[in-house]
């Protein structure tokens, strides 16, 4: 029988495949953990960093699409059967229509990188009928963007991490990874007062 440890090593780029797919689909799942997780275990040499951005970025492409879709040809008649949302529904709608029409571009590329968005953006974009073919550029790029950024940061600090360890002990390890985790939810904030100042 496979260890634990060793099921996760044998699967793991299917599990980050379908953790990312599904979480951009709507389902509420850690995939930016599980990418993070990915690239750490890849500077550990378990898994190439390529093919760990190449299966994050395709995961969230694909289930962006699938969210797409979702919203797009049932999000209206589901949004209407929601007792609380029944009755505004018709009012927010044309709001957000104007909205993406404007700023979808923006919302989907950067709603990669905020973890309501990311589950979101997809169903909102095609409920307001966003032009597929614009919202396909802008989710590829996003998603592209979004795997390479955190895989390859959690790949050199996986690799940071384990050689301070080595050279320092492990509280210089604990030390560096703490401060990798401020400074990316440093530029998370950054993100997101960008996205509140620029509507």
């Amino acid at each position: 029988m496979l260890h634990p440890t060793h099921l996760l090593l044998e699967y793991g780029l299917v599990l980050l495949f379908a953790l990312v797919a599904l979480e951009s689909t709507g389902v509420p799942l850690p995939g930016e953990t599980a990418l993070i997780t990915a690239g750490v275990l890849a500077s550990q040499g378990h898994y190439s960093i390529v093919t760990v951005i190449l299966v994050a970025a395709a995961g969230a492409i694909v289930g962006d699409n699938a969210g797409y879709w979702i919203g797009r040809k049932g999000g209206r008649a589901l949004l209407r059967r929601i007792p609380i949302l029944r009755d505004h529904f018709e009012r927010i709608l044309p709001p957000a229509e104007r909205f993406f029409a404007r700023h979808g571009a923006k919302a989907v590329f950067f709603g990669r990188f905020i973890s309501l968005l990311r589950v979101t953006a997809a169903w909102l974009a095609g409920i307001s009928h966003m032009s597929w073919w614009r919202f396909l550029f802008w989710n590829a790029a996003g998603g592209i963007v979004w795997a390479a950024a955190f895989g390859v940061v959690a790949y050199y600090a996986g690799r940071a991490a384990a050689e301070a360890i080595n050279k320092y002990g492990l509280y210089a390890g604990v030390a560096l990874v703490v401060l990798i985790a401020v400074g990316v939810a440093v530029v998370h904030v950054g993100r997101k007062r960008m996205l509140n100042d620029n509507p």
